[in-house]
C-alpha cells in the first residue's frame, strides 16, 4: 500500500479499480480543516487526465511496475510496434495510448517500454531528443538568434514545432519532450 505522503510524479496507484500515473500532486493543509492532496493523473487505459482530490494519509494500491529496452519499430492506425532488443520477441500497444510519445520516436530508436502489472503500456522518454527539421520557411538574411520570432517547422516524425527562424531544412534540433519546445542546435 502507499499513501498520499508516499506519492512522487511518475507513481502508478489504483484508485477505485484503475490505474493512475500521478502527473502532478500538492499538499495542502490549510487554516482551518483537515489537510488534503490535490493531484493530477493520467489514466493508463486511454490517457486521459482528471483531477482528484484524496484526504491526507489515505491509502492506495500500489502498482508493480517494470521497465525494459525495446527498439520500436513502427506504428499504424492501430498499434505501435516495439521488439525487445534481446529476445526478439514483439510486443504491440495500441497508438492511442502512445500519441505524445510517438511524435518524438523515430522508427529503430531504443526506448524504455513501462508494462504495469505485466501489460506493456507506454514508453519513457528521455528529457531532450535530437530530430532533423524536415519542413520549413527558408532563412532569410539577418535571421539570427537574437532577432527573435519563431517560425513553424516539422520534423522527421511529423511532430510540428516553433523554431527561431535561422533554423533551416536539415537542421537538427533538440526538442524537450515534455513541452514540445526548441531547446537548442543539435
Amino acid at each position: 500500500m502507499i499513501s498520499t505522503n508516499q506519492l512522487k510524479n511518475g507513481n502508478h496507484i489504483e484508485v477505485d479499480g484503475t490505474i493512475f500515473k500521478v502527473v502532478e500532486f500538492q499538499h495542502v493543509k490549510p487554516g482551518k480543516g483537515p489537510a488534503f492532496v490535490r493531484t493530477k493523473l493520467r489514466r493508463t487505459t486511454d490517457g486521459n487526465v482528471i483531477d482528484k482530490t484524496f484526504r491526507a494519509g489515505e491509502k492506495f494500491r500500489s502498482v508493480r511496475t517494470e521497465v525494459r529496452k525495446m527498439q520500436f519499430l513502427y506504428s499504424d492506425d492501430a498499434d505501435a510496434h516495439f521488439m525487445d532488443v534481446e529476445s526478439f520477441e514483439q510486443t504491440a500497444i495500441p497508438t492511442g495510448l502512445l500519441r505524445e510519445a510517438l511524435q518524438w520516436t523515430r522508427a529503430s530508436d531504443e526506448v524504455d517500454l513501462l508494462s504495469i502489472d505485466g501489460v506493456p503500456a507506454d514508453i519513457q522518454l528521455p528529457s531532450a531528443v535530437d530530430l532533423e527539421v524536415t519542413e520549413t520557411e527558408p532563412g532569410l538574411r539577418g535571421d539570427t538568434a537574437s532577432g527573435g520570432g519563431t517560425k513553424p517547422a516539422t520534423l522527421e516524425t511529423g511532430a510540428k514545432i516553433q523554431v527561431p527562424l535561422f533554423v533551416n531544412i536539415g537542421d537538427k534540433v533538440r526538442v524537450d519532450t515534455r513541452s514540445g519546445d526548441y531547446v537548442s542546435r543539435a
